[in-house]
């Protein structure tokens, strides 16, 4: 697997990148979930209005897709060594500031601190950073890092939710802080050099530049409705995430199940990306989407017809295998169809339009459950998020289809 032809610019040092990078985001997205395992605790020093921290967490989301904006354009000028490294100390700051409690102190740790600076210098720098590592196996290795955030749910929710229980969730906060400088900043000083892919950007004299086309269409018009895609699909994905632990509470489960239902979904989100990595490299990044974004709809269909615990850790597991392949493959399709030098911009941009989608999600099934009392409402309208989604991606797979076979 880390033989490569002499041709690839792929090595053991690729893989030794990428399986930092993926301990270096299970440990950056870590901090986000202590808010989803404490959601109720913290709503309950706000007169039980859970839109409170599911804003926080919503926060996190949109800061960390603005923030990926500019830090991607930085970590490009003075490497992505600095800009992970500023932001792992930037997390831990919020995570600090968050413990002065609801609303605004909890809404600028996670808004401002942990997402736009902290999760923006790591998350969509480091798409840019190890996809410059690879050539052959590129979809693979985006699965690989992008595990990161779903490995962090699948181990901390129980292990949040026991020092939540014991300690409570600022103590918890603030050791979670120092954990995650601790790892991180020592691994990004060390193995985060300069990647081997080099990267040549369009010059004006080039008589292609600004007419090429992406699948027969404008570059930006293609560009554009995957950046919709993105929003529509990342919607309903949030929901379950940031608020099944709370979900199971209402239905009676307990909060130690409802910790571990989250853990399954996002141990099965972690063991089937790599699967999906694998396809998308035999079948391209757009029908990798395609049919994740159609499980994924299938399985939040499901959440609004299952209300025992057997059922819902079936369903959980079957949204993780379902949606863990989307926003890799996405990457991976803008890579296939843009040029890379482009790569600095077009990635950050859709990671914002993701993340969007993301806070989206959560903040809208806080807000619609503040209204109705429960979360089928929330759910439905993800729902239909989801079946947008797929009418766009359908649009861009039946003309890449379209054009592939006229080739």
């Amino acid at each position: 697997m880390l033989q490569s032809p002499p041709s690839s610019i792929e090595t053991k040092a690729s893989w030794a990148v990428a399986t930092v990078a993926l301990v270096t985001m299970l440990m950056a997205f870590g901090a986000a979930w202590i808010t989803a395992v404490a959601l109720k605790d913290i709503a309950a020093e706000v007169d039980g209005v859970r839109s409170i921290p599911a804003l926080a967490s919503a926060l996190a989301w949109l800061g960390s897709g603005v923030g990926g904006i500019l830090m991607g354009q930085i970590a490009d000028k003075v490497g992505t060594r600095w800009t992970v490294i500023c932001g792992s100390l930037m997390i831990g700051l919020g995570l600090a500031i968050s413990t002065f409690g609801p609303p605004w102190p909890l809404w600028i740790g996670h808004g401002l601190f942990i997402g736009l600076i902290g999760l923006g210098g790591i998350n969509a720098p480091m798409y840019i950073y190890v996809s410059r590592w690879f050539d052959r196996r590129r979809g693979s290795a985006l699965a690989l890092i992008s595990s990161g955030s779903y490995l962090a749910g699948a181990i901390w929710p129980p292990v949040f939710e026991r020092a939540i229980a014991g300690f409570g969730w600022r103590q918890t906060m603030l050791w979670y802080a120092i954990a995650e400088i601790v790892v991180i900043v020592p691994l990004a000083a060390i193995y985060f050099r300069s990647p081997p892919e080099l990267i040549l950007p369009a010059t004006a004299s080039d008589p292609a530049a600004g007419k090429a086309r992406v699948l027969g269409w404008p570059p930006n018009l293609v560009f554009g409705m995957m950046c919709v895609a993105a929003m529509l699909c990342c919607i309903p994905m949030a929901m379950p995430q940031g608020h099944l632990v709370a979900f199971c509470s209402d239905l009676g489960i307990t909060r130690t199940n409802g910790a571990l239902m989250l853990s399954v979904l996002l141990g099965t989100a972690f063991l089937s990306r790599q699967i999906w990595g694998a396809i998308s490299d035999r079948i391209g990044g757009l029908a990798t989407v395609l049919i994740g974004s159609a499980w994924q709809a299938a399985s939040m269909t499901a959440f609004l017809f299952t209300q025992n615990e057997v059922g819902l850790f079936t369903i959980a597991a079957a949204f993780g295998l379902g949606f863990s392949g989307i926003i890799p493959a996405y990457v991976l399709a803008l890579r296939e169809l843009f040029p890379a030098s482009e790569a600095s911009w077009r990635i950050p941009t859709l990671l914002l339009f993701s993340g969007g989608g993301m806070a989206l999600g959560g903040w809208l099934a806080g807000l619609l459950y503040d209204h109705f009392g429960f979360y089928a409402p929330a759910f439905a309208a993800g729902i239909g998020a989801n079946i947008l989604n797929l009418l766009v991606l359908g649009i861009l797979v039946g003309r890449q289809r379209l054009r592939t076979a006229l080739v």
